[in-house]
This record gives C-alpha cells, structure tokens and sequence, in this order.
C-alpha cells in the first residue's frame, strides 16, 4: 500500500517562491566571468527565459533547466506543475521543446511509489508537449524536489526575447496571478477544495497553447511569469528594451480569494524577496492598494506568457485565446522611457 504523504509538509518554501532572491543572485553571478561565444545569441546577461545558441543559419537550440520543491501534496500533480513550469521557459523564447531530461531529488526515507508518481506526473505533460525524456539524475535528499532539463529548437527569425518590447505595444497576459498567495494559504490549509482544483489547474496547463495561438502574428517581446512576479519580469522587458511598462492593476486576471488572503498577510516569502529588489524600480499611483500591489510581487509557479505586441495583433490573439481560457487580457502599455521602469496603476 502507498504511504499516504502530504509533501508540502517536507519543504520550506514550495515552487518558484523557493528560488534564490534576486538581489543575493546578481551579487554573485557579477563576479564569475562572462563566456563569449558568437553563436550564442542570447545568455543571461539579459536575465531572459533560456538560452538561445545558433547550430546553423536556419536552426537554434533553445534550452533551459528548472526544478522545485513541492507546492501540492499530491505525488502526481506536482510532477505535472514542475514540467509544465520546466518547458514553459521554450515557449516564451518562440520554440517548441523536443528532448527533455529529468532531474529529481528524493528524500530516502519515502515510499518508492512516490517517486514514480512525480515523474509519472512530469511525463504526462512532456508527452502532451510533443517531446521526450531522454534520461535524468537523480539523488537522495530530505527535501523532495523535480523539474527538467529541456531542449528546444527554432528557426532563428522565429526567436522571443525579454527585451524588444516596442513604444505603443499594448502587454497580454495568458494566465491569472496570485498562485503563490494561494499556495501559501493552502499550506495553512485555508482553501476550500474548489479553490485547490483553481490554482492546479492554472498550473498544470501548459503555455504551449497561449504559444500556437500567436503564431502569424507580429509579437515583439515574450517572456514567462513565474518566480520574479509580475512586476518583476515587466521590469526585466522595460529595462531590457529600454522603456517604461505601464499595468494597468484592474485588468491583471488574478485568481479568487488572492487579493483577500494577500490583505491578511497571507504571503510568501518571494513576495518580499521581490519587493524589496524591485523597491527602486516601480512606483504605485495612490488609487492602487496594498494588496494588490502585493499580488503583482506575487512569485507564481508555471505562469502565463506576457507578450508584448501591437494593438491590433492583441485583440486578434485574444480572440484566437478564447477557445484555450477564460483569463487572457490585456493589462498594460509599453511607453517611452520615463525615469522609472514599472508605472503601477489603477
């Protein structure tokens, strides 16, 4: 019989909210060197989603590697969430991934049978995108944590990045926010059951749809939404394209009961991780509150794309979205640089 185990219990932090703060990270990536490579057509030194290295004139490999502790309980489930989360880094930079590789960490001391399930989990939706697992690695660890290594492949004209974002775009995102709040409450087992199947359910799909549906049109910049929040990878496309975004706070899609559990000071620790790197790089106007400034801090696991593309291009996508979810909308502008990244209003 299969032990019967809640594994949030095992871990800390859960999901993206686990990764290393912003700030501690710049501070050390700063002094290691910097490789040069002419194929290399993008590293991290715009912080974007994966990196993009040329095999020939008509082909790039696109690869990234994500894994995480638990956010569910459930064995399963969890393996969906860190594989959707694991190959949405190719869709954002305008690739379909075609080889994955597995990579597990798992406490000794646990039945079997729940290692299977995770990566059980991770294969159902590797499968639906399309790709495979080639292998993996594995090692024993208190603290259960799963995620892949993917690699995908493009034609070079076809690649996204963080940082083309043009003036007069209008910015869409393809999923709600507020994952990490909830998942926060669910840990102090404060969601009711239909509130649990919400959450999952936003991050077990996979963005391989919100990518097909753009697909003919003209989409400038692209990036994921996950352990950086919302604002802080609209930071990363206004500093990187050299403009100031604005978010529009009342049309950002946010999952029920978030901005009320935010208001309680129900919160994880990546919300202030972000906040407190971001502090300098965004301004609130006064008619926006405190929790939903919280909210878009918020560190989400296997977010929606953003995408930054014209006005007209926008409204075709969503209409094309309609068919794959009810939460994508446009919920911001891309300006001329103003003399501060991220503009939060009402």
């Amino acid at each position: 019989m299969k032990e019967n185990i809640k594994l949030t219990s095992l871990t800390k932090t859960s999901g993206c909210a686990a990764k290393i703060g912003p700030g501690v990270l710049d501070s050390v990536l700063q002094n290691l060197p910097k490789f040069e490579d002419s194929n290399l057509i993008v590293g991290f030194d715009k912080k974007d989603d994966a990196l993009v290295y040329k095999v020939s004139d008509d082909k790039v490999i696109i690869q990234t590697v994500d894994f995480f502790p638990p956010m569910v309980d459930d064995p399963y489930t969890f393996g969906q969430v860190a594989a959707s989360n694991a190959l949405s880094d190719i869709y954002a930079m305008g690739g379909n991934p075609s080889i994955a590789m597995n990579l597990l960490c798992f406490p000794s001391c646990l039945d079997p049978e729940i290692m299977h399930d995770i990566l059980a989990g991770g294969y159902s939706k590797v499968q639906e995108a399309g790709a495979i697992i080639a292998g993996g690695h594995t090692i024993a660890d208190p603290t259960p944590k799963y995620g892949l290594c993917v690699t995908g492949f493009a034609h070079p004209n076809e690649i996204l990045t963080n940082s083309n974002a043009k003036t007069g775009d209008v910015l869409v995102l393809t999923k709600p926010i507020g994952v990490g709040i909830l998942n926060t409450a669910n840990k102090a087992e404060l969601l009711s059951e239909n509130e649990v199947k919400e959450v999952t359910k936003v991050m077990t799909e996979l963005n391989k749809y919100a990518k097909e549906a753009f697909n003919g049109l003209k989409v400038n910049s692209c990036t994921d939404i996950t352990g950086f929040s919302l604002i802080g990878h609209s930071f990363e496309m206004a500093s990187g394209s050299n403009k100031t975004i604005e978010i529009f706070s009342e049309s950002v899609p946010i999952l029920p009961k978030a901005l009320e559990y935010a208001k309680m000071g129900i919160l994880p620790e990546g919300m202030y991780n972000n906040r407190d790197y971001l502090k300098n790089s965004f301004k609130s106007l006064a008619n926006v509150s405190t929790e939903m400034v919280d909210a878009l801090l918020d560190p989400q696991t296997s977010g929606g794309l953003l995408l930054s593309m014209p006005d007209k291009d926008a409204k075709e996508y969503l209409s094309r979205m309609e068919s794959y979810t009810p939460w994508a909308r446009i919920i911001g502008q891309v300006k001329d640089r103003e003399n501060i990244d991220i503009i939060i209003n009402k």
